[in-house]
């Protein structure tokens, strides 16, 4: 019997409907104008309900558009925020699905990342986790047909998740690295930490991004850490937080958007 990984989130973190989350998600990338020039490698894009998030995420998925028929997999390294662990873990499932449709897993290529030191199965990490579930429908509505390689990153080393990344980079592959920024400041003051942050994954310091920076900072880590050994560049493509779009500014989580190239 196939395994099908259902949403957690959907009517919470994005429309739970077909016709409403596809509306959504159009509507966002519509926005969006600027193509990257360069194929991606791999992107940086937040997580949180798309009315918070969701400009900003148009712009990292925006980048993908003149390449979507050569991208034919797609590896999500998402942090944990609910399940406790170390190292990195992978889904049993066959499928994830949202309300927009299936998207098959590549097995064979999640089989061949458990016998990695510090990656194995553990379905528990990807039952209530929005961060690699949120992306899911960009990627469908941007794509066309691909498969997903579902990675929940928990305390793991960035030279653990590098590895990773490094043993699935190729030419048909896109790593996407779903991360937030600050949490809860004033506006000011996330302004100031993400601007900081922004600098450090610019400069590729990889060392220097903790979990206060941002809520992926083991995976984007692992990523900075990829990207140095391959000679990738970095671009920010948008940088704001949720006082600019749906919150107040009181309180505030920041939200960024990057391509690798």
């Amino acid at each position: 019997m196939m395994h099908v990984k259902t949403p957690a989130v959907a009517g919470l973190f994005y429309p739970g409907t077909e016709p409403e989350l596809r509306n959504t998600v159009d509507r966002l990338m519509q926005t969006v104008s600027a193509d990257s020039e360069v194929r991606p490698h791999a992107l940086i894009a937040p997580h949180a309900g798309y009315q918070y998030s969701g400009p900003i995420a148009a712009n990292a998925y925006a980048s993908l558009r003149p390449w979507a028929a050569e991208i034919r997999h797609v590896a999500v390294l998402a942090p944990s925020h609910r399940v406790p662990f170390r190292g990195i873990a992978l889904s049993n499932a066959d499928a994830f699905q949202t309300p927009l449709g299936a998207i098959p897993v590549d097995t064979e290529r999640v089989k061949s990342l458990a016998a990695l030191p510090h990656v194995g199965y553990l379905d528990a990490a990807f039952a209530e986790e929005h961060a690699l579930e949120v992306q899911l429908p960009f990627l469908q509505r941007v794509l066309d047909d691909f498969s997903l390689i579902p990675l929940i990153v928990g305390d793991a080393e960035g030279e653990d998740v590098a590895q990773v990344i490094e043993t699935l980079v190729a030419d048909d592959i896109l790593i996407v690295v779903s991360s937030d920024l600050s949490h809860y400041h004033g506006y000011a003051e996330a302004q100031r930490r993400d601007a900081n942050t922004t600098g450090m994954i610019e400069a590729m310091q990889a060392d220097d991004i903790g979990p206060y920076d941002a809520c992926g900072a083991y995976p984007i880590r692992g990523l900075l850490k990829a990207a140095q050994h391959h000679g990738w560049h970095v671009k920010t493509l948008d940088l704001r937080n949720s006082g600019d779009t749906a919150g107040d500014k009181s309180r505030v989580v920041g939200y960024g958007a990057y391509e690798f190239y």
